[in-house]
């Protein structure tokens, strides 16, 4: 059997993981053995009485730095790291095309943030990447650490089981999914509207279905992230461009 997917978490708050992930897919692949973890307190690694983790930053500003050194003995500690990240609003994107990169490392090491942020000096010297999960700021990395874990859960060997489900997915085609329906093949909501499943679905032409699927998740794509339609459309154009 190979070795499970690892994952160590550098955090103040080794108490949150699992977390969510110690239920449904992802807690059964973790009870399976598909996957490993395990949360390395910081505070362990720090001096003092107080065991203090941070400091003022120079040059002032508000809030609180968390220490090199502390970080650095904890990251130290973890016996095979593998890929080092540092979950940072300011760090490349978090994509599905990241996440299937990561999904095939088998370690990575997940720092956990907190305060103002960590010194820069100690990601460098660790060489910890830096990626974020979207525009906005958390009190901490913990909520971030855990979705991109679960993000890469799922596309492990043996978790979802149905190839099928991973490469229709949002994404994975640079297109957003397309809109599902199931029964009843009628429905009256609260609003008192009568809400039919679209005819071409209950057809059963799969040509035909696979084509108005794909169409409404153009048609959605568009609408909704222009970005990456804009994305698909320029890869799509300089395809066609003829050799030099």
């Amino acid at each position: 059997m190979n070795s499970p997917w690892h994952i160590s978490i550098l955090t103040l708050f080794p108490e949150m993981f699992p977390g969510p992930l110690g239920h449904s897919l992802s807690g059964k692949a973790l009870e399976n053995g598909i996957w490993s973890f395990k949360a390395v307190n910081i505070r362990d690694f720090a001096q003092g009485v107080h065991k203090s983790v941070d400091d003022t930053p120079y040059g002032g500003g508000a809030g609180m730095v968390m220490r090199p050194d502390v970080i650095e003995k904890a990251t130290l500690s973890i016996e095979n790291p593998g890929r080092k990240i540092y979950l940072s609003p300011r760090g490349k994107p978090l994509t599905q095309k990241l996440v299937q990169e990561l999904s095939e490392e088998p370690a990575l090491t997940l720092l956990c943030g907190r305060y103002e942020g960590v010194d820069q000096r100690v990601l460098e010297s660790q060489d910890y990447e830096e990626i974020s999960i979207g525009d906005y700021v958390l009190s901490g990395g913990e909520p971030a650490a855990m979705i991109l874990m679960d993000a890469c859960i799922r596309l492990l060997p043996g978790v979802l089981g149905n190839e099928d489900t991973v490469s229709e997915e949002s994404f994975s085609s640079g297109l957003l999914e397309y809109p599902h329906f199931t029964r009843p093949a009628q429905w009256t909501s609260a609003d008192g509207h009568i809400r039919e499943v679209p005819e071409i679905l209950t057809s059963g032409d799969h040509s035909k279905i696979r084509d108005w699927r794909e169409g409404q998740a153009e048609s959605v794509t568009k609408a909704r992230r222009p970005d990456l339609w804009n994305i698909r459309e320029n890869a799509r154009l300089s395809g066609k461009k003829p050799k030099k």
